[in-house]
């Protein structure tokens, strides 16, 4: 799914370096971000538990009390680098929903579409899913048993587009509805069974029966 800023990382503490002058310093702004990336690249190439502060240091150029100050622990690192990822994915359900304006199923059929396109070739939700190089350890959990902060940002953004739409079901039956389209795409984000396109088809059909 494409992904509007939704999901909800840990938050930021300033970024402060103590000691004698360290490597090149790095706009806070950015920071986050660069450090989430090299965590992927290490995830995706050599697995989580090849992931540590020292090395992002290394990678990003801070020193590690910097990528501390503005991460957290290393579970904090795997809830930002997993949520970051959302994000993107939500991008992509934002956008359906803004192309499809008139026709909900159509929305809900592009976006499951979108997503399932987009974690095929994620090459990060690969490494978790596999559970290669120990990955299962912090990962894979936030995916799967522990995975309320994912279905809560993803239901947020797909409840606020489906509003729009005129849709003749009590508050608690649509709630029930999006929580279960968001549970079907997320299983077969997880464990697909057929292309993205046949698989966002059978989602759209399911939808049209609940939704009417």
């Amino acid at each position: 799914m494409s992904v509007q800023p939704a999901g909800q990382p840990v938050p930021s503490v300033p970024s402060v370096q103590t000691g004698p002058p360290g490597p090149t310093a790095v706009p806070v702004g950015g920071l986050r971000d660069r450090l989430c990336d090299a965590a992927t690249r290490v995830i995706a190439d050599e697995g989580w538990a090849r992931v540590t502060m020292a090395r992002l240091a290394d990678e990003v150029g801070v020193s590690r009390q910097t990528v501390y100050n503005e991460i957290g622990t290393k579970s904090d690192l795997a809830e930002a680098v997993v949520l970051r990822e959302l994000d993107r994915f939500l991008a992509g359900v934002v956008r359906s929903f803004d192309e499809n304006p008139d026709d909900l199923v159509q929305a809900i059929r592009d976006s499951a579409r979108r997503v399932l396109k987009y974690a095929r070739n994620n090459a990060l939700l690969h490494a978790i899913v596999s559970a290669t190089h120990g990955a299962d350890t912090e990962l894979l959990p936030l995916l799967t048993t522990h995975a309320e902060s994912l279905l809560v940002a993803a239901k947020v953004v797909v409840g606020e587009r489906v509003s729009s739409y005129r849709i003749d079901l009590p508050p608690d039956r649509l709630d029930a509805a999006i929580d279960m389209v968001v549970r079907v795409v997320l299983s077969h984000v997880m464990q697909p069974t057929a292309d993205p396109a046949s698989t966002a088809d059978d989602i759209a059909w399911v939808a049209a029966k609940v939704l009417g």
